[in-house]
């Protein structure tokens, strides 16, 4: 899925040194995606640019689509990071310069590693379910892997923990012995957690991860330990950030409630962020998108052509009248 924004602004990652369980709610702002398609991004924010390795989360739906086009994004390119696509209702058509031509479902991993460089587009089908809802995350590669060959993943066999109230898909890394099948470059968790009311359970953690928590239905209750105090209920869309430290997350629902588990170590180093591309530098990016550009007018370059997408790919905005340079990570609050 493409950054949509047209003027999107420079954002520089780096790992947070405190290492203490926390409760904090993240606030999230609206995004236009694509033709039709609102979404809440949660990550990055001002309140925290990373958890773990991902480093972007996009929430959209519950949206009524049955008499408009759906997700509608053109080809555009990524570099540096892997894409992962998870459905809730309804269905997406994925294309790449690979030439994976794959529609995802419901409960269907779609994780498209970009390293050196890849485009693709994502479509609602025609004709396509009435409902359109999901979560699209990016996840930061490391150092050692920005330059592998892309790649794209499509896993529709994927472990789920069942223990009474709960449901939970295991999407990238373990969770109490499941695993799944997703290949990852840096330790991390994603986990899709279904409870039914009255449900009050207590999922494993990695202590040496910090955590997030992104509600998608229902009003989940999260934490609750001496550390957080009380958990209220989460609304939908709302990111809360776990922090570290934690071996075990209680969860309650009052009503039947859904939510994203997403958690890693802390991410070493530094990241450039803008548009669709994960860098280290000003210059790197600079480089990217001048590569894009000189693509879509005809030239050869590292991304690639989308096949059989109808239409024309998106040209990059144009980069900030500032230098694109690291500036650090320190969370603003206000």
């Amino acid at each position: 899925m493409s950054n949509m924004t047209a003027d999107p602004s420079v954002t520089v990652c780096s790992a947070d040194a405190s290492a203490a369980p926390t409760h904090d709610l993240l606030r999230s702002k609206t995004v236009r995606l694509g033709e039709s398609t609102l979404v809440r991004r949660l990550l990055p924010s001002l309140d925290r640019r990373m958890v773990g390795a991902w480093c972007f989360v996009d929430h959209y739906g519950p949206d009524e689509v049955a008499r408009e086009p759906g997700m509608q994004v053109a080809p555009h390119p990524h570099i540096g990071l892997q894409t992962v696509s998870w459905l809730l209702d309804g269905e997406v058509h994925h294309r790449d310069s690979l030439g994976s031509d794959v529609v995802i479902r419901p409960g269907e991993l779609g994780l498209m590693t970009a390293g050196r460089g890849i485009a693709h587009s994502e479509q609602s089908p025609d004709p396509h379910a009435p409902l359109l809802h999901g979560a699209q995350l990016w996840v930061a590669l490391p150092d050692e892997d920005r330059a592998s060959p892309p790649r794209f993943e499509h896993h529709v066999d994927l472990p789920v923990l069942r223990s009474p109230g709960m449901r939970a898909t295991v999407l990238l890394g373990e969770v109490d012995g499941a695993r799944s099948a997703g290949r990852v470059h840096t330790p991390l968790v994603g986990v899709d957690v279904e409870l039914a009311a009255g449900a009050d359970v207590r999922l494993p953690l990695e202590p040496d991860f910090e955590h997030a928590v992104l509600t998608v239905s229902g009003s989940p209750e999260i934490g609750g330990e001496p550390v957080d105090g009380p958990a209220p209920g989460l609304d939908v869309g709302a990111l809360l950030y776990l922090g570290c430290g934690r071996r075990e997350l209680r969860l309650r629902a009052e009503t039947d409630s859904r939510f994203l588990l997403l958690g890693g170590v802390p991410f070493a180093g530094e990241l450039v962020m803008w548009w669709n591309f994960v860098g280290r530098t000003g210059a790197e990016i600079a480089q990217a998108r001048a590569a894009w550009q000189a693509e879509i007018a005809g030239a050869d370059g590292p991304y690639g052509t989308v096949r059989g997408y109808e239409g024309d790919p998106l040209a990059a905005p144009a980069l900030p009248p500032t230098p694109l340079r690291p500036r650090g990570r320190a969370a603003r609050r206000t």
